[in-house]
């Protein structure tokens, strides 16, 4: 009878903590479209509104391109969730944790085997693929979520295949005084520096000087010479 009582009251904490944590997640989410409303992006809001209810879990940023930009796109109601995972990272980052990731790297989106590259010039400059940030840290109020503004729909990438076989770590829980990306990178191809060019051949060869020591062959010369001259003069003193 204990142990019954024991087993209900576990089943019931397990309950409540999976309800909490979906109170949580959806405080969440009604937190971030808040701050999306309030910077304008009523277009994304809808897609996220129309995407099925357990898609969006909390530990995510949304790369959001604009109003404008997404009224020029065809997205089929059945496309999207798959335009939500191409349009978000499995993880929830500041623009100043973006700016940590150097150019040539590979983040990894929600949407599996999707990745984005990343070409960093700077805070003004910063490139997802095709699209540039242009609205910094839209979404800061919720604890898992947040976002940035981009200039364009976001072209996906596929990693290259000799690293089609290469695992990412799991993005670890979210932390706020994080300062470096809390998760892994793919290695960008290491960048191979063009040789240099090849320097003249001088024609002005150094002497070598007085002080060294003769060379083998220099020695053997003197050998032959100082034989030579001994020969000679034993010739000479003969023919006297």
């Amino acid at each position: 009878m204990a142990r019954n009582h024991m087993i209900l009251t576990f089943l019931l904490k397990l309950l409540l903590s999976s309800v909490s944590t979906a109170t949580n997640s959806t405080s969440d989410i009604r937190q971030a479209i808040e701050e999306m409303r309030t910077a304008n992006y009523f277009t994304f809001i809808m897609l996220i509104n129309m995407a099925p209810a357990d898609l969006i879990q909390g530990n995510i940023t949304f790369l959001m391109p604009r109003d404008k930009t997404l009224s020029q796109t065809l997205i089929q109601e059945n496309n999207v969730a798959d335009f939500l995972q191409r349009h978000s990272l499995p993880s929830p980052l500041l623009f100043d944790h973006l700016q940590h990731f150097p150019t040539g790297s590979m983040i990894p989106t929600s949407k599996p085997d999707v990745f984005l590259r990343v070409n960093n010039s700077g805070k003004m400059h910063f490139f997802l693929n095709n699209a540039r940030v242009v609205s910094q840290n839209i979404c800061t109020k919720s604890a898992s979520i947040r976002c940035h503004g981009i200039d364009q729909v976001l072209e996906g990438a596929t990693l290259p295949s000799d690293h089609n076989n290469a695992s990412l770590p799991l993005p670890p829980p979210c932390d706020h005084n994080i300062t470096s990306p809390p998760f892994g990178l793919v290695a960008s191809p290491p960048v191979m520096s063009p040789p240099s060019a090849a320097q003249p051949i001088s024609s002005n060869i150094s002497p070598i000087p007085s002080s060294a020591p003769p060379t083998k062959s220099a020695v053997s010369l003197s050998k032959t010479g100082i034989t030579g001259l001994i020969w000679l003069l034993m010739a000479v003193k003969l023919s006297l």
